[in-house]
């Protein structure tokens, strides 16, 4: 714009590069993630070896399959939960972008929820806090319990396994839409978000099961090319 205010003569010079260097420029926050599937597999057997809190340990075993954002995780409500059609429904007012979000449950994550449901089944959240049944897991447990395992903060963080799945999903080859549909990032438009929470469903749905599975191999140190051929 100034550029071109010079060229017609509405301006003398081009004062923007007045601002280089005036503006901080904004910082992205990088969360510590294990991405090597060796190291994955350690990771998983660690988790299936927490000697912590039963609540703990099933928040811990489902981090991985369904891959949300921690605060998602520990706000979890059972009435969220359709034991049916398998489904975990997150209503918009829960959601970071304000959007509903759909995770798909493979069977691996139902068996984990319905061992965890005869303990807090009765109450409104699935990972209640140790203080109150009526309060959610606290925001440090997740990476508290990573830490008593081992793993410290620039290793791997309860965020962590987004990365984890994003990066090894994308090397799969899944299609990058479906993975950031149930990553569930920002929609750029708002209006088109409000109607794409459920888009490529049946695409993620697969996807969620082959990744659980995935993870299952791992877990038992397989050595694993690619489960998709």
């Amino acid at each position: 714009m100034f550029r071109y205010a010079v060229a017609t003569g509405r301006a003398e010079r081009d004062p923007s590069g007045d601002l280089r260097g005036a503006l901080t420029p904004v910082k992205v926050k990088h969360h510590a993630s294990i991405t090597d599937p060796k190291a994955i597999g350690a990771l998983l057997r660690s988790i299936r070896g927490f000697n912590g809190s039963y609540i703990t340990k099933c928040a811990l075993q489902l981090a991985p399959l369904v891959f949300v954002r921690p605060g998602e995780l520990r706000q979890a409500e059972w009435q969220e939960i359709d034991f049916d059609k398998k489904e975990w429904r997150i209503p918009g007012n829960k959601m970071k972008m304000g959007e509903a979000h759909i995770i798909s449950l493979s069977p691996q994550a139902i068996e984990i929820l319905q061992s965890i449901h005869p303990l807090t089944g009765d109450g409104q959240y699935i990972f209640p806090s140790i203080r109150s049944s009526a309060r959610p897991m606290s925001e440090n447990t997740i990476n508290a319990a990573l830490r008593r395992m081992g793993y410290e903060k620039d290793e791997m963080t309860g965020h962590g396994f987004r990365s984890m799945a994003s990066t090894l999903l994308h090397e799969h080859g899944w299609p990058h839409e479906a993975i950031e549909r149930q990553l569930a990032h920002a929609e750029r438009n708002k209006v088109v978000a409000a109607y794409n929470y459920a888009e490529h469903l049946p695409k993620r749905k697969e996807m969620m099961c082959w990744w659980a599975d995935y993870l299952d191999e791992l877990a038992i140190g397989a050595k694993v090319m690619n489960l998709r051929d």
